[in-house]
């Protein structure tokens, strides 16, 4: 089956019984082939394909340390512990949250899901059934653009910017600090801006409005399309 065509509801099952991750997260997951549970994930492109809006620099860091860090700092929480087994999205649901297990299991996920969301052939706007849900959600695109820039601009330290589906169906923008994630109880993101300083600071400065604006400009909204029910 073609990645690509996956949607949020996707789950495939091992023999064993453990859930194994959507596409866009499978490098993330635990590998019998590594024997670290879990592995960094590949980038969908390469390390300098989003600049000049995101420097290659930035990916280096922003990639080749964050977000490996919290790679390792989970496999070092993990093992032996009532996590072990578990899958990475499992894990963030059962950690407390603001644990040092769920922050760095949390932060894997969100930053996998966040390179998803950017393309180097990305930006404009959605179309078809995305396009429909925004505007009966939002109004138009243009309010929905103007409300999710301003939860991420106006997000107090350092958190994330989320699209997100309901159970009900429902879209949503939502601010979230620090490593939360609409996934914690069971809802779907379909679009996340990183607004942790070390995603624009080498960049923009303390500029997060000049970052957002560059943002748009590589959303894929294959991403968010593929994932919404």
């Amino acid at each position: 089956m073609n990645p690509a065509n996956l949607s949020r509801r996707t789950l495939l099952t091992s023999a064993a019984g453990l859930a194994v991750a959507p596409w866009f997260l499978r490098g993330a997951s635990a590998s019998a082939a590594s024997k670290e549970p879990f592995t960094l994930p590949k980038l969908p492109w390469p390390e300098d394909a989003l600049a000049p809006l995101m420097s290659h620099e930035t990916i280096q860091y922003h990639y080749g340390k964050h977000h490996a860090a919290y790679v390792a700092n989970l496999n070092k929480l993990v093992p032996a512990s009532e996590f072990e087994g578990l899958s990475l999205e499992q894990i963030v649901r059962k950690a407390k949250l603001d644990t040092p297990i769920f922050n760095n299991a949390a932060q894997v996920w969100n930053h996998t899901f966040f390179w998803h969301c950017l393309s180097p052939k990305g930006g404009g706007r959605p179309e078809g059934k995305l396009a429909k849900a925004i505007d009966e959600n939002f109004g138009s695109f243009a309010k929905f653009q103007e409300q999710f820039t301003d939860t991420a601009v106006k997000l107090f330290g350092s958190g994330w910017a989320w699209l997100v589906q309901g159970q009900d169906g429902r879209l949503t923008i939502e601010g979230m600090p620090n490593a939360h994630t609409p996934i914690k109880d069971g809802r779907t993101p379909l679009l996340t801006c990183d607004v942790w300083e070390h995603a624009y600071y080498i960049d923009y400065r303390n500029a997060r409005p000049k970052f957002v604006e560059a943002f748009w400009k590589l959303v894929n909204w294959r991403t968010p399309a593929d994932r919404l029910a």
